[in-house]
This record gives C-alpha cells, structure tokens and sequence, in this order.
C-alpha cells in the first residue's frame, strides 16, 4: 500500500471522531443552556416574593391611613362636642346661686318686696337653665333616687325609716352633666341601711 492510500484512510477514519467530537460539544451546549434556566426561574420566584410582599406592605400602610384618619375624625368630634365643658364650669355656679337667693327668700313671701324679688330670681334662674338645656347641659336633681356613684356623691349618712336604703334623701348642690358627660356629681345626704352598713359610694 502507497503511502497516499494510508493517508487517506487516516483522513476517513478521524472524519467520525470530528462528528464525535462536535456532538459531544453540542449535547455540553444544550446541558449548559438547561443550567441557565434554573437560575432564571429562581429569580422570577425571588421577584415574585418581592412583589406579594410589597402589595402586603401598601395594604397594612393603607389601613393604618384609615384608623389615623378614623381616631382623628372622633378627636375632632369630641372637641367640637365638649368645647364647652369649662364654659360649663364657670357658669354652674351662677345657678347655684340664684337657686340659693330663691332658697332664702322663701320664708319671707308675706312681704311684697322680697316676694317680688324672688320672683324675679326664680324666672331668671328658669332662663338661665333653659339657656344651658340648649347646649345639651342636664342638671342632676336625684332626689329620692337610689344612690349612683357614678353620678352622685354621698357627703352624709342619716337615718331615714320613710326611705329605702342607699337612697338620695337631700341633695345639697346639684350636679350637671355635658351630652350625657359628668361634668360635676350631685352632693347628697343618703339613707343609711337597716344594717348600718356602708353606703357603695364610697367608690
């Protein structure tokens, strides 16, 4: 065999091995191509994690938006319903005056001045609570009532067989209340009980 013939069986038997070879790089290709997806698909699941957890967070911020906007919506209401509790303050006094001057003109009617007098007191004392009526202040009158703590403060125990116990049987001075808002107890003498016992004010 001439040395041409051995070449060109050498040429024919590496032609496979370069197919081999060439296959082999493209099986490798397609095996690294796989590779790269899976780190892309993590990373759309990490975005996507991101993503919901952002939503989350603007849905909490939204409902925190609201309560702020709710607790400052009753704080203006209160305000606007209680701004007159030391207006309230200052005037129940003046009331508590003009039902002493009424008080203590009483046992002198006969006379024509004094009788005068108290009838004036007494319609301006009508005036004036009726002039409180209108910003929603109550006066708290809870004679012969059952003694309420929360409303009424005991300044004295006595014995009084005509009443229940624990009830109001004198009150001293009475109280007011602002929209259903105490803004100062009824003083009253209270009946004590049969058993001598203590009365629940002294809450």
């Amino acid at each position: 065999m001439s040395a041409e013939e051995t070449r060109n069986e050498n040429s024919m038997a590496d032609e496979p091995r370069e197919d081999l070879a060439s296959d082999a790089e493209q099986v490798q290709a397609e095996a690294g191509q796989g590779d790269a997806v899976e780190p892309a698909d993590s990373e759309v699941a990490a975005l996507k994690a991101q993503v919901d957890n952002l939503k989350e967070q603007a849905l909490r911020a939204q409902a925190e938006m609201q309560n702020v906007r709710r607790r400052a919506e009753l704080d203006v209401e209160k305000a606007h319903k209680f701004a007159l509790e030391k207006f309230v303050r200052e005037l129940v006094p003046v009331v508590d005056s003009l039902e002493k001057a009424v008080e203590s003109t009483g046992a002198s009617e006969g006379e024509e001045l004094l009788t005068t007098i108290r009838e004036g007191v007494e319609m301006t004392l009508k005036m004036f609570v009726a002039s409180l009526r209108k910003f929603n202040v109550e006066q708290v009158n809870p004679l012969g009532e059952p003694f309420d703590p929360q409303v009424h403060e005991a300044m004295s125990m006595v014995a009084a067989p005509d009443a229940e116990p624990n009830t109001v049987v004198a009150v001293m001075q009475k109280g007011y209340l602002l929209n259903d808002r105490l803004v100062r107890p009824a003083m009253v003498v209270v009946s004590k009980p049969d058993s001598a016992g203590n009365v629940n004010q002294q809450a």
